[in-house]
């Protein structure tokens, strides 16, 4: 169906909400904008979906929304009665239409007979992959855009072992949801409500008790700033201070409240130097040791440290460094560091972690993008209890230090990392010169990403022509150094260019290359899963701070001069 057609019935359907209605009459003035909102579907990936709120196929809003539930409730239903009966818990973030679209989803599982748990109120991501354990429901939903600015809202969507989808049930998941043929259609106005439950404070009180088990050492003074940055993490992380014992965390006021609008924020990004703002500002009227910020929905934190004369933003690389040696250092110190741990990474984060890791004996291994592929491994050892898991983390602000949830949870990573500065702190260090030691001790590692953005139909084109291009005619050398190995986790092989030689790759299918060069340096292409673009992940080594930013600065630009010229 031609997408003016797709319009045109949304125009003319009875039952369209005024709202949405007067939207698209606005809409349809704009011919490059309607196109865009109605030419496909909206991607119902392997994680849910995410898109602008608006009305169109192409957009989140509450008929979309419907459509996905539908479908995900026809698949439950594929599983039987009891997987109905176990039912869905649903939390969303403080985001424009959140709190609709999480009524929208449960009334339609209940419509369906599907049992449904909501949350009264913003809660994080993190809490909901815990919930779903703990009421052993058979999947979850999070009404959630991230980081993403406010136009943005998002549907992820998880396994009843609380992490997202593997890519086997989430293949199952899309299929279901693809067959759903009009969003129009779906009512949702006549349902049991007795299949409809409202969560709070005991769940509540569940998580925090699970939480305040992360702490490894005894509470020590220290001052520290912190924000949700607007998001649903405020009320949670403050109790968890509080009942942890510690006096010395001040409260950025202006971002505490969920607020969709993120009002005081350019970008609601604890990746970004901006988020931190107004942080900044009270850190700098106490002399705060540690500013923290998480994002809306509580997955993500970012840090920054004083210096004495600054405060210096942590990359998520950087941090999860820190976390691990002060994790494994505590635990050895213990006699509780376990013959069999292991750590988790992504393809995509530095070696630094491992390199920390290697220190104290204990295994690393890699996963695809995604925290996704970490509740994979999570849930696999659930059945062969092959490890014992210490530590999982991604270069994107993301962290998780114990797995009674099974996503990244910034709120466990937050009361660690305040435990950490206040450790060091006792012996006269911040986290920059633990950093700084961690550097002189396991070389300089430096990490960068590119995001270019590539919008519309003809961005959708552009990525795929650059991957294509890349696949065809790699590079033979970046910055002058030579490519020695390439990972194409699409073809999941490994090619090893000087022998000619190529061996399978133990990973999932991915739409990834990464380029090995022959002083250690890598490179990585993924288009993101979530967003509009096509990101480049560049990483190196060298003896000094000065070295290795000089060296990652020439691969920078080699590389986009390479991508530009394609």
């Amino acid at each position: 169906m031609e997408w003016k057609q797709r319009m045109q019935k949304w125009l003319g359907h009875e039952g369209l909400d005024v709202n949405t209605k007067q939207q698209l009459q606005v809409l349809s003035e704009d011919a490059q904008l309607a196109e865009d909102a109605f030419y496909q579907d909206l991607v119902f990936g392997t994680g849910g979906m995410r898109g602008e709120i608006g009305p169109g196929t192409n957009r989140m809003n509450v008929y979309t929304v419907r459509k996905a539930s539908k479908g995900i409730a026809d698949y439950i239903e594929s599983f039987g009665a009891e997987a109905m009966n176990r039912g869905v818990a649903i939390a969303f973030d403080s985001r424009r239409m959140s709190p609709e679209f999480a009524e929208e989803s449960a009334r339609t599982f209940a419509a369906a007979g599907i049992r449904a748990y909501v949350y009264e109120a913003p809660r994080t991501t993190p809490q909901l992959s815990f919930t779903v354990r703990e009421l052993n429901a058979f999947m979850g939903i999070v009404i959630t855009a991230s980081h993403n600015p406010p136009e943005y809202n998002g549907y992820k969507v998880y396994g009843e072992d609380g992490a997202q989808l593997d890519l086997e049930a989430a293949d199952q998941v899309i299929g279901f949801v693809s067959r759903v043929e009009d969003e129009l259609a779906i009512n949702n106005e006549t349902y049991d409500s007795s299949l409809l439950e409202v969560l709070g404070e005991t769940l509540d009180r569940a998580y925090l008790d699970q939480v305040l088990t992360v702490q490894e050492a005894n509470v020590e003074p220290i001052s520290a700033i912190f924000t949700p940055l607007h998001g649903a993490s405020g009320t949670t992380v403050r109790r968890i201070f509080d009942e942890a014992g510690y006096s010395g965390i001040s409260y950025v006021e202006e971002q505490m409240a969920p607020d969709g609008e993120f009002p005081t924020v350019a970008s609601p990004n604890p990746e970004e130097s901006s988020a931190f703002d107004l942080a900044r500002q009270y850190g700098e009227q106490q002399t705060a040791d540690l500013l923290i910020a998480i994002d809306p929905d509580g997955d993500r934190v970012g840090a920054a440290v004083w210096t004495g004369t600054q405060y210096e933003l942590l990359t998520g690389n950087q941090t999860g460094g820190i976390l691990l040696e002060y994790l494994l250092h505590q635990k050895k110190a213990k006699g509780e560091l376990p013959a069999d741990g292991r750590i988790f990474k992504t393809i995509v984060t530095s070696g630094f972690g491992e390199a920390v890791a290697r220190s104290y004996g204990v295994e690393s291994e890699d996963v695809l993008t995604g925290f996704k592929f970490i509740g994979e491994k999570l849930r696999e050892n659930d059945e062969n209890h092959a490890f014992t898991f210490l530590f999982g983390y991604e270069e994107s602000y993301g962290y998780l230090i114990r797995d009674f949830a099974r996503d990244k949870d910034a709120v466990q990573a937050t009361l660690l990392l305040v435990e950490a500065a206040a450790y060091y702190k006792k012996q006269g260090k911040n986290l920059y010169g633990v950093l700084t030691e961690l550097y002189e001790r396991h070389g300089f590692y430096r990490e960068s990403l590119v995001s270019v953005t590539k919008k519309g139909i003809e961005g959708a084109r552009e990525i795929t022509q650059l991957l294509s291009g890349l696949r065809e005619l790699p590079p033979e050398s970046i910055a002058g150094i030579k490519v020695v190995k390439i990972e194409d986790y699409d073809s999941r092989t490994r090619t090893l260019v000087d022998m000619g030689t190529s061996e399978a790759i133990i990973l999932p299918q991915s739409n990834v290359l990464k380029y090995f060069l022959e002083d250690g340096s890598w490179v990585c292409v993924r288009p993101s899963g979530t967003e509009p673009k096509v990101k480049y992940y560049l990483g190196v080594k060298a003896d000094s701070q000065q070295e290795s930013d000089e060296k990652l600065e020439l691969l920078k630009e080699s590389f986009l001069d390479i991508v530009a010229n394609r």
